[in-house]
């Protein structure tokens, strides 16, 4: 009833829906719950430790018998600047004084480490059914390990220019991300935020493109969104943001609140959060520092001083210095379970399809 089923046949799943690895905010469970809905279950590796991705895997086999996505940051790490970081700190000093804090404290480094030596044996060893990527792809050496276990490789493009680089250097499924995708965006041959296409205007022109399936991400949350990417060639979707509010997301109380307050409106493109653009609901910091601020440190290290406000403003019950990475479609999450979520997504789609089909 799939009017492409590449996706379908590759990952051995019900639906062609892949959970959007949504780091800091999920876990094996949130996972769990849509593999047993139909769908392609993943799990964000960026912010975690081997030994930690080992025990969530673990998690996920003794809970169900489904294919895994682990996914992996891939960007070309770069070491704190202490002149610039120092500049930062400068900038986010009143808000230090405003919560109590020392601005000159030293504060354990922001935790997103690109995928290295130790985490490639651990793909080894796990053996997942998908690895896929983010900010292009590891180098060639990592990356036939990978390979060699039988993998199938993802890795995400916003333009055409990038989704070509990532086929000719060894990608499985192209994940086409378009600007309305929420968390950071996985441009890696382009830093202009200006000339990002959005998913429905690139969707089609990566599936003209490229031989290899095409996954469409972003504004993708309900059945409607589904098969328009269908309709424009896509083989499959990746939908993050909707399933935020599933009571099996680790999003906290505060966060939650202002995920169900939001609108078409809410979601900016920010550099302030971590070094990097990204899309998140817009917090206090987005707005009074940015959305885009020249002064933040390169990805990770914008991080890191935001740590020691972020935890003070949260016992507060306030998500001022929070990453809400969310998409556009913001307002249309619900609050229902994701197995069930996964089965209406699903539904919808095939019925939206078969209408279209008959018409």
């Amino acid at each position: 009833m799939w009017p492409d089923r590449r996706i379908i046949d590759l990952f051995k799943t019900e639906f062609p829906i892949v959970l959007g690895p949504m780091a800091g905010v999920m876990d094996a469970e949130l996972a769990t719950a849509v593999a047993q809905g139909g769908g392609v279950a993943s799990l964000p590796c960026a912010m975690i430790t081997p030994d930690k991705a080992r025990e969530q895997v673990h998690i996920f086999r003794q809970r169900v018998s489904a294919p895994i996505n682990l996914n992996f940051f891939c960007h070309k790490a770069v070491d704190a600047d202490p002149a610039r970081e120092a500049i930062w700190r400068q900038r986010l000093a009143p808000y230090y004084r405003e919560h109590g804090l020392d601005p000159n404290a030293q504060i354990n480094a922001a935790n997103r480490a690109p995928f290295d030596a130790a985490f490639c044996a651990v793909v080894e060893e796990l053996k997942p059914e998908i690895v896929s990527f983010h900010f292009g792809l590891p180098e060639p050496k990592l990356l036939e390990r990978v390979k060699a276990t039988g993998a199938v490789i993802l890795s995400s493009a916003t333009t055409v220019k990038e989704a070509i680089w990532l086929e000719e250097n060894g990608a499985d499924v192209i994940i086409a991300q378009g600007a309305e995708a929420g968390g950071h965006r996985g441009m890696f041959l382009t830093e202009n935020i200006a000339e990002q296409p959005g998913t429905f205007a690139l969707v089609p022109q990566v599936v003209d493109a490229v031989r290899v399936p095409v996954i469409a991400a972003g504004g993708i949350a309900d059945g409607r969104g589904i098969a328009a990417a269908f309709a424009l060639g896509a083989s499959g979707v990746q939908i993050g943001t909707a399933y935020l509010r599933c009571p099996e997301s680790k999003v906290i109380p505060a966060a939650r609140v202002m995920l169900a307050q939001a609108s078409d409106e809410s979601t900016v493109i920010t550099n302030v959060m971590t070094g990097r653009p990204a899309r998140g609901v817009a917090n206090r910091l987005m707005r009074e520092v940015g959305p885009i601020s020249p002064d933040a440190p390169a990805f990770p290290h914008a991080a890191t001083a935001l740590g020691p406000l972020k935890a003070a403003a949260e016992k507060q019950g306030k998500v001022d210095f929070t990453n809400l990475w969310a998409g556009q479609a913001v307002r249309m999450g619900k609050e229902m379970p994701a197995a069930e979520l996964t089965r209406a997504l699903a539904g919808a789609a095939l019925a939206r399809m078969g209408t279209l089909s008959q018409a």
